[in-house]
């Protein structure tokens, strides 16, 4: 049986990369085996693909275009041969980040990201995506109190962050039926019940 595919999503701070390895365990709880896995990464040209992306200055579309190639790569090495072995996949970010950073962040035509998304993903989307949401003030704090190096997203303006949430929304709103909106403005306890409900009823529609 053929596995399903789990994303995470959400602007820088909202904290959905805690959540990956914990809701990874749950699913190896229940028996399942799970590949875990990011994106731009996910493959050793992806690693260096990312490294690339995330601290040298570019091009909009030499950007997307690098985003895209990492992701064929990955789809091609990693997460279609996981899947076709029946294991799940968690992925930290994919094609819906593409939309929400340089579409809805950086202005790139939808048409072309649409064209560059059917190309390489050959139709495959997400079983399910869940995406973390909070005000941008917050996720902003949450940056600072890590007090750590941020990459060239990061150091942003806030209306550029603002851009991305809102085309992270907008494109909910468009995929109600695979994308989960998590208010990401909540304990660690309460947005881990959630998402064990969801899990619960992914894994019962399997």
């Amino acid at each position: 049986m053929r596995g399903k595919f789990i994303t995470f999503e959400g602007i820088d701070g909202a904290g959905k990369s805690s959540h990956v390895d914990w809701l990874a365990e749950c699913l190896r709880q229940r028996g399942l085996s799970v590949l875990v896995t990011r994106e731009p990464g996910g493959t050793p040209l992806g690693e260096k693909l990312r490294d690339l992306l995330l601290h040298e200055p570019m091009h909009l579309e030499t950007e997307t275009l690098l985003m895209f190639a990492a992701r064929r790569e990955h789809l091609a090495q990693v997460i279609e041969p996981a899947l076709a072995r029946g294991q799940w996949v968690v992925c930290d970010r994919f094609s819906d980040a593409t939309w929400a950073y340089q579409g809805g962040g950086r202005g790139l035509d939808k048409a072309k990201f649409l064209a560059l998304e059917q190309w390489v993903l050959e139709g495959l989307q997400p079983d399910l995506t869940l995406l973390f949401d909070l005000p941008l003030e917050v996720a902003r704090e949450r940056i600072v109190l890590a007090n750590r190096s941020l990459d060239r997203f990061e150091q942003e303006r806030a209306d550029f962050h603002e851009r991305v949430r809102q085309a992270y929304l907008d494109r909910a709103q468009h995929f109600a039926h695979r994308i989960r909106l998590i208010d990401a403005n909540q304990s660690l306890e309460v947005i881990r019940k959630i998402l064990d409900a969801i899990l619960q009823e992914t894994i019962k529609s399997n």
